[in-house]
Parts: C-alpha cells; sequence; structure tokens
C-alpha cells in the first residue's frame, strides 16, 4: 500500500512540474515576441483583421520602421506590400515575422493579406 502511494505522489509530482515547465515556456515564447516589436510596430491578425482595425503604418523617408506580424487567429494569415516586394508567407496560429519597411522616398503602399484581402488590408505610409 504504501508503494503504491510513494509512486502515485511521484506520479503527480513529474506532472505537476512538467505543467509547470510547459506553462512557464509558453509564457516566455508569448514575452520574446513582446520584446521583439518594442521599438516598431506589431501588427496582430486576429479575426480577420489587423489590430481590429487595419492601422496605417507610418515610415519616415531615411529611416526604417520596424514591423512584426503575429498570428493569434486559428486560420492562416500572411501580409504583402507589393511595392515593397514584403510577404510574409502563410503564417499558422502564433508564428510570426519580423520585418524592415525603408525606402528613400516618400510613398504610399497597400498592405493586405492574400486570404483574406476583402477585410484585412492597410497602407504603408512613406513621410518626409
Amino acid at each position: 500500500m504504501l508503494k503504491n502511494n510513494l509512486i502515485a505522489v511521484i506520479a503527480i509530482s513529474f506532472t505537476v512540474v512538467g505543467t509547470m515547465w510547459a506553462i512557464r515556456n509558453f509564457i516566455a515564447s508569448n514575452n520574446e515576441i513582446s520584446k521583439s516589436a518594442i521599438g516598431g510596430i506589431l501588427l496582430i491578425a486576429k479575426d480577420n483583421l489587423f489590430n481590429s482595425t487595419n492601422p496605417d503604418i507610418h515610415a519616415t523617408v531615411g529611416n526604417y520602421a520596424r514591423v512584426t506580424i503575429i498570428n493569434k487567429d486559428f486560420v492562416r494569415h500572411d501580409f504583402i506590400v507589393d511595392g515593397l516586394k514584403i510577404n510574409t508567407g502563410y503564417l499558422a496560429s502564433d508564428q510570426d515575422f519580423t520585418t524592415a519597411i525603408a525606402t528613400t522616398h516618400p510613398a504610399i503602399f497597400e498592405y493586405y493579406c492574400s486570404l483574406h484581402p476583402e477585410t484585412m488590408r492597410g497602407k504603408v505610409v512613406i513621410e518626409r
């Protein structure tokens, strides 16, 4: 009887420790994504929108704008800016992609998700 109780306690301990380790790794991976967007623009793809409003992305000539796209949806999304030759490819749930936007002249470009172009689109505005 004591041997069975000891085995049960050990099994429960391994389960608890394993669960705590998994939760810590999940939280750490989300923090790494958040940290990568510090000083840049973070676009979260969710509910077939970017940041719920498809915001304009602003950059200035001669400087780059760092952009991180994270898919927090259960379906695939991508992020495309044809005029700047940016294409993330399909991002599965919880995948991210970081890029930089830089040009030498003012311009306005359109960004979109090729899988949901009706609802996921906005503008990249490069200003002086």
